[in-house]
């Protein structure tokens, strides 16, 4: 029993999506390393282990929870047995699937088409695919190297595309609809694919001494982050496939790497038990958000420790992040402080995600079942709303330079304590 200070609350569980214990489990390969919420919110996704990934229509997962939903439900367990039969549904309704990827999975992400986003290739009418508007898709990244797109409403393999030479650790979609594939591998690359051409690799980018572990992109699909075995946080310009600079500050190997939904902030997850909040675009830390008390110095930060940050998320209302640790713990946090929100406990917890709407978040843990909590209650202020939607179109260069009291400018440049 854990007994909370009385500024932080315990998080409110609300459900878990388990797998069945057989003895043949327990070896290793039945980690869950990915969790993944469709851009739409109509799937969920996560690797269960064993070669298999899970993918659940969303609002069933929470029906199953409770039918009042997050902020009402009885937590409720879904065995893999009772959602297995569930493939047979009326036209139109999401389906679910259970995928054979053939290896073990590591990466995993959802993307999905806008047509008026073309693709870079200038012999189009020569393509096998044509991805519409209405199609969703999976990929998954392999211990292989191979990354494998799947069909989500069918659950038919598309694509297979070969070229990394070791694990395909972490893969993202860029958010513009264009259906730009990174990948991140041990192999130290990145690689850049372009599903509308037919899965075309465009570019290779490389800058990583180590293996890299994770990458994501801004909301605007202008810069991707990359981070790896390694204290350095890579930002690349992917128009010109070019690294922009690199973010120093952490002690240990860097994990996990999100965006704000405004692409204002940077959050990166280390080893060295530190999540900081960066400004992307001046390269400044803006906020430490600490798992060790009191903070590591920087040689015992290199080390093992109890509070190795997994894996960071940020919340859709742009004030939020998520952190799981190897305490045993997920923290939420508020962006204006610098002490947890809410806290809950987890057991072995690997990777983390928040839902479309950023009302639920989901923890996947080393046993292959994935946790689900709700997120903190609060409304965002108006002030921070119009924050947001200034940030979005926005770079801080240009904030710093309106003619507005300082007090303001540092509000919107998200100078935090």
């Amino acid at each position: 029993h854990i007994t909370l200070p009385p500024h932080i609350q315990r998080a409110k569980f609300i459900g878990e999506l388990l797998v069945p214990v057989a003895p043949f489990d327990q070896k290793s390969g039945r980690e869950n390393w990915t969790v993944a919420f469709a851009p739409d919110g109509s799937y969920f996704a996560w690797s269960q282990g064993h070669r298999i990934v899970k993918l659940v229509p969303w609002s069933k997962c929470l029906k199953k929870f409770g039918e009042e939903g997050p902020n009402g439900a009885v937590p409720q367990q879904l065995s893999r047995q009772n959602i297995d039969r569930g493939t047979v549904v009326p036209d139109g309704e999401p389906r679910e699937h259970s995928i054979d990827c053939g290896d073990i999975v590591w990466g995993l992400a959802f993307g999905s088409s806008v047509p008026e986003k073309p693709s870079r290739c200038v012999n189009i009418e020569w393509h096998r695919f044509k991805f519409g508007q209405d199609q969703l898709l999976l990929a998954t990244g392999l211990n292989n190297g191979r990354i494998k797109i799947w069909d989500v409403y069918n659950g038919k393999l598309l694509l297979n595309l070969m070229d990394h030479t070791d694990i395909v650790r972490d893969l993202t979609f860029a958010p513009d609809g264009s259906l730009v594939l990174v990948s991140a591998s041990r192999d130290k690359t990145l690689r850049v694919w372009d599903l509308k051409d037919d899965g075309n690799m465009v570019k290779v980018l490389r800058g990583h001494q180590n293996w890299v572990y994770c990458s994501a992109f801004s909301p605007d699909s202008s810069v991707l982050c990359s981070v790896g075995a390694g204290k350095s946080v890579f930002l690349w310009d992917m128009d010109k496939y070019s690294l922009i600079r690199k973010l120093e500050g952490h002690h240990n190997d860097v994990v996990s790497c999100e965006f704000s939904p405004d692409g204002a902030l940077l959050a990166t997850a280390s080893y060295d038990t530190r999540v900081i909040v960066w400004d992307p675009y001046m390269g400044t830390m803006l906020l430490e958000l600490a798992h060790l008390f009191p903070p590591p110095s920087p040689i015992f930060a290199g080390g093992a420790n109890d509070r190795w940050v997994r894996s960071v998320a940020f919340c859709h209302d742009g004030r939020h992040i998520a952190s799981i640790t190897d305490d045993r713990m997920v923290r939420f946090w508020s962006i204006e402080e610098k002490s947890p929100q809410a806290i809950a406990p987890i057991t072995n917890g690997l990777c983390c995600a928040f839902s479309t709407d950023g009302s639920v978040l989901a923890a996947g843990s080393r046993d292959g079942s994935v946790h689900f909590w709700a997120s903190p209650n609060s409304i965002a202020s108006l002030q921070h709303l119009c924050r947001m939607a200034l940030r979005r179109v926005m770079p801080t260069q240009q904030v710093q330079a309106l003619p507005i009291p300082s007090l303001i400018r540092s509000y919107l440049s998200y100078q935090i304590l």
